[in-house]
């Protein structure tokens, strides 16, 4: 049985506040200090690269989601532009990458906002609240999403004023050699754009926008340009006020930043949005998954029973809840060291495959140059492959444990039409 569509309730503020919501809470607290110590002083160079590269990108998750107007993403215009497999191929790597994204951001607002030793119960907390949010509609998620970004870009204006107001650090803020030479600024870039893969979650909730084929393309620009700009301004703070080595060396650099202008007073605030942030990411990223597992599980990809949808409060419930449960235990079990790279990498192969999705569309509905599409889609292998070796190795795994998954599902479906 077909499962019911989701309501159109999103226009474009709410679609541009759940867009910034990931995208600023993906990365600004999260990503700085692996990325300095790839790229040391070029950092900068590196959030430039990855900047590219999401362009590409997001020039073509905007095309697609102007044409294919449902949930899913990446997974429906796989299977609508490429076929079936790969469209598989983006939904899996997407699902998976992002439910280890989830668990990292919940013990990011947890050790922010979670006294010591408390900081697993408060991210199960953390996440079983948003679940419930997610759960009452998506305007709900919208609004929350308003406010957490709102808090999340207060407390940043805070922490860029603070680092330009501290003393140029030793050595020269923006200068130096790559510590580790073109591969490390690759490496950078691979992390960073980790903090710009945000745009996605507008895309896979295609099918709850008003006039999506307007509204998607527009809500994308705008959320990438603003997230840009921030993490210009935030990468720039950091480097003056505490150089590559400190932003590298720091668990906390932009609170390291504050303290080194004098302003311990900002602190606090500072530590308020850093626990918003990582909220706000990971509403975004629940409501994401959602979205993209819904689509799967109409397609029996994932199991059928969770493509249903609530008939009142319009969201796919079963899905969400099942997030929840993951991400839950990931939490109370798993080390989360490596997410940032297995999600990063994940998430490369996904937005590679809307490159080749995009670039096979026609000139009827053509937004954008094909260039960009192919430009895109290098830039996102080269900068998967280039991450670190063990990010590489865990996303190839899980992708080839997918890909047969579904190989064997296909062959036993075959076997019982046979019979």
């Amino acid at each position: 049985m077909t499962s019911p569509p989701l309501a159109r309730r999103l226009g474009l503020g709410d679609a541009v506040a759940i867009g910034l919501g990931a995208m600023i809470g993906a990365g600004v607290f999260a990503a700085f200090g692996p990325a300095a110590r790839a790229a040391g002083p070029w950092m900068l160079a590196g959030l430039a690269v990855a900047a590219v590269v999401a362009y590409c990108n997001a020039t073509a998750s905007a095309q697609l989601a102007a044409v294919h107007t449902v949930a899913g993403g990446t997974y429906a215009y796989g299977r609508a532009e490429l076929g079936a497999w790969w469209g598989f191929a983006a939904g899996w790597c997407f699902v998976i990458g992002k439910l280890a994204s989830c668990a990292a951001m919940a013990m990011t607002f947890a050790a922010y906002a979670a006294p010591a030793g408390w900081e697993r119960p408060v991210a199960i907390l953390a996440v079983g609240a948003l679940v419930g949010v997610n759960l009452l509609g998506v305007t709900r998620t919208a609004l929350a999403a308003r406010i957490i970004v709102a808090v999340a870009l207060i407390a940043l204006a805070v922490a860029v004023a603070a680092g330009f107001a501290a003393p140029p650090a030793a050595g020269g803020a923006f200068a130096g050699e790559l510590p580790s030479g073109v591969l490390g600024l690759l490496q950078s870039a691979g992390l960073l754009f980790f903090a710009f893969a945000g745009y996605a979650r507008i895309a896979t909730m295609g099918e709850e926008v008003k006039d999506p084929s307007r509204t998607i393309p527009r809500a994308i620009t705008i959320a990438f340009v603003v997230a840009l700009v921030v993490y210009a301004a935030v990468g720039s703070a950091l480097l003056w006020a505490l150089g590559a080595e400190g932003t590298a060396a720091s668990a906390a650099p932009l609170s390291d930043a504050a303290v080194a202008a004098g302003w311990d007073g900002a602190a606090p605030v500072i530590r308020v949005g850093a626990a918003a942030a990582s909220l706000g990411a990971l509403l975004a990223l629940i409501a994401g998954i959602g979205r993209t597992g819904l689509a799967m599980a109409r397609e029996h990809d994932l199991p059928a029973f969770l493509a249903a949808v609530h008939p009142r409060f319009r969201v796919p419930h079963r899905m969400e809840l099942a997030v929840g449960v993951v991400v839950i235990a990931v939490v109370a079990f798993a080390d989360l060291r490596g997410a940032i790279g297995f999600s990063s990498f994940g998430v490369l192969l996904y937005y590679l495959i809307a490159n080749l999705s995009a670039l096979r569309q026609g000139r009827a509905v053509r937004r954008y140059p094909r260039v960009l599409q192919v430009l895109g889609a290098v830039g996102c292998v080269v900068l998967a492959f280039t991450l670190p070796w063990q990010s590489v190795a865990a996303g190839a795994g899980v992708l080839a444990v997918g890909v047969a998954g579904r190989a064997l599902r296909l062959q036993r479906e075959r076997r019982r039409s046979g019979e």
